[in-house]
């Protein structure tokens, strides 16, 4: 490795239930299963650490049971954790209702995670070879996004700093979006993500294919784009280029929870070892496709893992 992740995003804890179908408003269901797994973005940690990434942690974690539950799960990762705990909040957490279709569905409190310092990248040193990952659930919360909005433009052209847009990135207010546009030098998207970021940056669009909107988005932007379309694969547009597929694998899924993260952290792993990219989004194709099948968020496989499935 000739540099490391460093995760600005937020750690929390999952209560994770599965059931038939969500229920209806005013209905009650039982569950079939359920887990308390710490998820969120220590997703996308433990899959960078799986790859072979050091990992240091630059976000919140809370004085309380799930405070100590995020950092019991961090530390048997190996991630290095920069912050202290918050002296009056615990961890915020997600009910994550996954259906027999595997889709899941969230509701999320904020704790500890959502309240950092203003200043707490001030003393972090990146070089060249490190990846900075974002995330857009931070611009939800004001004082995540007034740090990233002081650190980012310190950090630009330092290292490679990866987004990852997240479901609410139509949500955020406009000024802290610009602190991503700025800053950023790849975006990281689902197909949905994309329409929405595309909507935000280009207006209204036409219904274009997940390629055509990679491209228009690296055109706009000016950086790298991905767009990942599920088992098909993931998208690359380069501004000036042509979006090239890259294929994904074909499984069968029994949880979406944590695809995406398991991509993301695997991606951000292959950047800081210095991968070219088609190569660093296959594998993370790959551990996207293993992570769905496996019920639970923190679910990517391991990097001998990977490589054994693109050998075979």
């Amino acid at each position: 490795m000739t540099g490391r992740v460093v995760h600005t995003g937020q750690a929390i804890v999952d209560v994770v239930m599965r059931v038939a179908s969500v229920p209806a408003p005013g209905s009650d269901v039982f569950a079939s299963d359920s887990a308390l797994l710490v998820g969120g973005g220590f997703n996308v940690m433990a899959a960078a650490r799986r790859e072979g990434a050091p990992v240091v942690y630059v976000g919140g974690h809370g004085t309380g049971p799930l405070g100590d539950l995020v950092r019991g799960s961090l530390r048997a990762e190996g991630v290095e954790v920069l912050l202290p705990e918050h002296p009056a909040l615990d961890t915020g957490f997600c009910v994550a209702l996954t259906d027999d279709d595997a889709e899941r569905t969230f509701v999320s409190t904020v704790g500890a995670e959502g309240h950092v310092p203003v200043d707490a990248l001030d003393d972090v040193v990146v070089t060249a070879g490190d990846v900075i990952y974002v995330s857009g659930y931070s611009l939800h919360h004001p004082a995540n996004a007034a740090m990233l909005a002081r650190a980012l433009p310190r950090l630009a052209g330092a290292g490679e700093i990866v987004v990852d847009a997240s479901p609410i990135i139509g949500d955020v207010p406009a000024q802290a979006l610009q602190t991503l546009l700025d800053g950023a030098t790849l975006w990281t998207v689902n197909e949905r993500e994309a329409r929405v970021l595309a909507e935000r940056v280009l207006g209204q669009v036409p219904e274009l294919a997940p390629e055509k909107l990679a491209g228009r988005l690296a055109e706009r932007l000016g950086t790298v784009v991905l767009v990942r379309v599920g088992p098909q694969g993931c998208w690359v547009a380069r501004p000036g280029g042509r979006p090239a597929l890259v294929p994904g694998i074909t499984v069968t899924a029994v949880d979406t929870n944590g695809a995406g993260d398991a991509h993301t952290g695997v991606l951000c792993a292959g950047l800081c070892a210095g991968t070219p990219l088609e190569e660093a989004v296959a594998r993370a194709n790959v551990a996207a496709g293993i992570a769905v099948t496996r019920p639970g968020p923190a679910t990517s496989p391991t990097a001998a893992e990977i490589t054994a499935q693109l050998a075979g």
